[in-house]
């Protein structure tokens, strides 16, 4: 800061007398946010420790990081809202609202949060990973290919004949999937 910036603050009239009442909920807000990077710090090194025992791509364990994240990122500000007097009762008001317009919103998009949920599934308990030749077992329409990249929501397979297919990743949890050596 300049010399001048500096003076307009000291100039300015402070009534710090009005946080008085508030310190308990600034405390906890301050380690809740400390909390809340704690936890993603460990989350982070969780993740890539599990990944790289899993034989996990860094791409993947970014991928379950941001929605785990996501998660907690919720779960806090829910959590400092009612730190701060947002009654449940409110906070379920407004969380109904905002759930009934993404309800209308992403109707049609229902298969986005089975797919980020098998994402999930699959980094964690998966026998297959990127470079893994496998076989879609299905009698209307069988798959051979080799996985070159599973993502949030789609896994993309290199078929035999050098086609690329994306599969949405609830597929590998309802379909009977085998691995080829």
């Amino acid at each position: 800061m300049t010399f001048k910036a500096i003076d307009i603050i000291n100039d300015m009239d402070w009534n710090w007398e009005i946080f008085k009442d508030y310190v308990p909920q600034i405390v906890v807000t301050a380690a809740a946010i400390l909390l809340l990077w704690l936890l993603k710090v460990v989350i982070r090194k969780v993740a890539k420790k599990t990944g790289a025992m899993l034989g996990k791509s860094p791409e993947r364990v970014r991928h379950v990081r941001k929605i785990i994240g996501g998660i907690l990122n919720v779960v806090f500000v829910v959590s400092v809202a009612m730190v701060w007097g947002v009654t449940p009762q409110n906070l379920a008001v407004s969380l109904s609202a905002v759930l009934a317009f993404l309800g209308v919103a992403m109707f049609a998009q229902w298969s986005m949060l089975s797919n980020i949920t098998a994402g999930i599934v699959l980094f964690f308990s998966a026998p297959y990973h990127v470079g893994s030749a496998i076989r879609i077992i299905d009698k209307d329409c069988p798959l051979e290919g080799t996985i070159e990249r599973v993502g949030a929501f789609y896994t993309h397979l290199r078929t035999t004949d050098g086609e690329q297919v994306v599969l949405p990743n609830n597929l590998f949890l309802q379909k009977v999937v085998g691995l080829k050596k």
